[in-house]
């Protein structure tokens, strides 16, 4: 026993304690070995073991075979850092800006600030995004899933952010084998359903889909692209598919809409992914002298400042900066402990038909 009455294991569990948490030991540093402590505190190696074990119960050290014992890795986030991570696939372009503004928006009037980062679409960059972030001071994280038509490469650190107590929430786009985790969706297969289903009520029927392969969301917009066909009574035509990738996503649509011209087989009117590529399509088909709406009509998807410009495109609006706003809301809700019961794994925002002047009614 020591002078204050306590067992002498239980003072050194609580010394070292109170050192992990006032920081003085850090996350991943290594602590003496048994033998150094004995000596330093001179106390039976019993009594130094017994204190280890203690802190180890309660998740405060990590022993690791061969190498020694660590202080874990759960410490850093123990402590309210005030910082959000945020990852989406794009930073500077697009709908990004105002979607992350809309984060701020939030974060900000309750103390929070974002740390930003972006993965380019690339599955590899998104597992070393989670590693970096693994090892900072973060209260939650908001991440949109790269690729996310495919199957998650590194659910290890998904795992390791629920190890360290880090709530996490998907947005835009979600694994198929992490549909139970918090995440807020467009409904794209009602997007892609309204824009196709516009064009057939404007007396298109031979209608062109171009859709991104890789991610949850042009696979969503094809099936409602696929519905509208069908409620119309048109045949589903494989060919007039139109499949890219990230990686080819700056060249496929362009190739494909000048190979269409060259063999003669232009569609009445092509529902695009988003609304990049609906610039991309209608720039290719004035290349190849033809004009938009007269010759073709072409809708985009996210109301984008591209579709805002000029005549406009026809696209389905993306309620950018709110979507940001809820993002925020919800992982605020994680952060805070609000339960299942009282908030939804799954939030979907319902898609709205913007008319603009890229489509014409066939006579």
């Amino acid at each position: 026993m020591t002078e204050n009455g306590k067992p002498k294991y239980f003072t050194l569990m609580e010394e070292l304690k109170e050192k992990i948490i006032s920081g003085r030991i850090q996350p991943g540093e290594k602590l003496p070995s048994e033998n150094q402590f004995t000596v330093q505190y001179s106390l039976s190696r019993h009594t130094v073991r017994k204190a280890l074990s203690l802190l180890e119960q309660e998740g405060y050290i990590e022993a690791c075979h061969g190498k020694g014992t660590f202080c874990s890795e759960k410490m850093r986030h123990m402590k309210k850092s005030r910082n959000i991570a945020v990852v989406t696939t794009y930073i500077s372009d697009y709908i990004f800006p105002r979607l992350i503004q809309g984060m701020d928006n939030v974060l900000s009037e309750q103390g929070y600030s974002i740390i930003l980062k972006n993965t380019g679409n690339s599955r590899q960059k998104e597992a070393k995004c989670l590693e970096e972030l693994l090892q900072k001071d973060i209260d939650g994280l908001i991440i949109e899933p790269s690729k996310s038509q495919l199957s998650c490469r590194h659910p290890g650190l998904y795992e390791n952010l629920e190890k360290y107590q880090i709530p996490y929430i998907f947005i835009q786009g979600i694994y198929t084998e992490m549909k139970d985790k918090p995440h807020i969706l467009m409904d794209d297969a009602r997007g892609g359903y309204l824009v196709t289903k516009y064009l057939l009520e404007q007396g298109h029927r031979r209608i062109t889909g171009f859709f991104k392969a890789d991610d949850i969301q042009g696979i969503q917009r094809h099936k409602g692209y696929v519905r509208a066909l069908q409620e119309a009574g048109i045949p589903y035509d494989p060919d007039l598919v139109v499949w890219f990738h990230t990686e080819d996503r700056r060249s496929k649509p362009s190739m494909m809409v000048k190979e269409m011209v060259k063999t003669g087989s232009l569609p009445h009117g092509i529902v695009c992914y988003n609304d990049q590529i609906a610039v991309q399509v209608i720039e290719s088909l004035e290349d190849c002298g033809l004009q938009v709406p007269k010759d073709i009509s072409v809708t985009g998807y996210d109301n984008s400042l591209y579709a805002q410009r000029g005549t406009g495109i026809t696209t389905i609006a993306h309620p950018q900066e709110r979507l940001g706003e809820m993002a925020a809301e919800l992982i605020l809700e994680k952060i805070n402990g609000v339960s299942e019961e009282d908030s939804k794994v799954e939030r979907l925002i319902q898609p709205e038909l913007i008319v603009r002047g890229s489509c014409r009614r066939l006579k």
